[in-house]
């Protein structure tokens, strides 16, 4: 038996925000006989309106960031923005009047939008949806997850009656979905943390952040887990819609590490370590969204212009392991 409803393997493709999750890679990770995830952040609600249209007729979720905002201090985002001008403008870009813009990736409209057209599974991370949220997308028939990176946050969000618990630890790529950005995050193998979380809450968990092959897989199985998250694995699949030098980067023999930073959007993520983070990290206030915003128009440059070294190139402790192969021979590879 599988977690969730007209699926077949215990796998689960991650949303990955920004454009690498395509309905493409959820359809296809469908049609393997996983649960493929669309991620609704940093869309308009139109064109996750389009999305959600385009994966109908196949198992699929759709993950929204829920606001956890943390504001960034004025003059501490004014020092930073000067300090990434010499980087924007080796991109033919300027930064100077940059404000910095608070705003919560259409939250109502998204939610709106998933009560009026109700899809099979929602998860929530970054923050903790209103419980009467979670009981309202339950009555529309929606099975209701959130993204918890300890026991506190697994208490929490049991505690707001949803349904399943994404567990993910600090070897994820990209975003942490950790309630408290500020804190850092320990470096609790995820096996470990499955089982602790397993011993303080009843639901079903998804084991999330750095799997890699069927092994890893089968850790987190045997840990308690019902099902796992793969998300950096996938990057590389023809279905993927990272961008070229991203998927290059992943391939690259010469990057050798991955480290959790906030030099690209003022919450922790994790990524290839590369030019950018080497000359940013240390000065990188907290401020999620404000330097998400301030940082965006500079990495989509540095992707049409094939510079890997101001990319955010997102990546999982297991990047290793990411192919250029269909995503149903990568999950078929993983499936236990």
């Amino acid at each position: 038996m599988t977690l969730f409803d007209g699926t077949t393997l215990p796998l689960v493709a991650a949303p990955m925000a920004g454009g690498a999750t395509t309905p493409a890679l959820v359809t296809a990770a469908a049609r393997a006989g996983a649960l493929g995830f669309l991620a609704a952040g940093y869309r308009t609600p139109e064109d996750l309106a389009a999305q959600i249209a385009a994966v109908r007729g196949v198992p699929f979720g759709v993950n929204v960031f829920a606001p956890n905002p943390v504001p960034v201090d004025p003059a501490a985002f004014r020092r930073y923005a000067a300090s990434l001008a010499p980087d924007a403008a080796a991109l033919g870009l300027g930064l100077a009047g940059a404000a910095p813009v608070e705003d919560d990736d259409h939250w109502a409209a998204k939610t709106d939008l998933l009560l009026a057209d109700p899809v099979p599974v929602v998860s929530f991370t970054f923050g903790l949806p209103p419980a009467t949220l979670v009981a309202a997308l339950r009555r529309a028939g929606t099975v209701v997850a959130q993204t918890v990176t300890n026991r506190a946050e697994a208490r929490a969000a049991a505690e707001l009656g949803v349904d399943v618990l994404v567990v993910q630890s600090f070897a994820a790529g990209a975003h942490s979905g950790t309630l408290t950005p500020s804190v850092a995050i320990p470096e609790v193998p995820l096996p470990d943390l499955i089982a602790g979380v397993r011993a303080a809450v009843s639901l079903p968990l998804v084991a999330a952040g750095g799997l890699g092959t069927a092994a890893d897989v089968a850790s987190v199985l045997t840990a308690g887990a019902s099902a796992a998250m793969i998300g950096t694995a996938l990057l590389r699949a023809p279905e993927s819609g990272a961008s070229a030098p991203h998927k290059a980067a992943l391939a690259d023999p010469s990057r050798t590490e991955t480290v959790l930073t906030r030099a690209f959007t003022g919450r922790p993520a994790r990524g290839l370590r590369n030019g950018f983070i080497e000359r940013h990290d240390a000065e990188a206030p907290a401020g999620y969204p404000a330097i998400h915003h301030l940082t965006a128009p500079l990495r989509r440059a540095a992707a049409a212009a094939g510079d890997a070294d101001r990319l955010h190139l997102w990546a999982g402790t297991g990047y290793r392991h990411a192919t250029e192969r269909p995503v149903a021979t990568i999950l078929a590879g993983l499936a236990p």
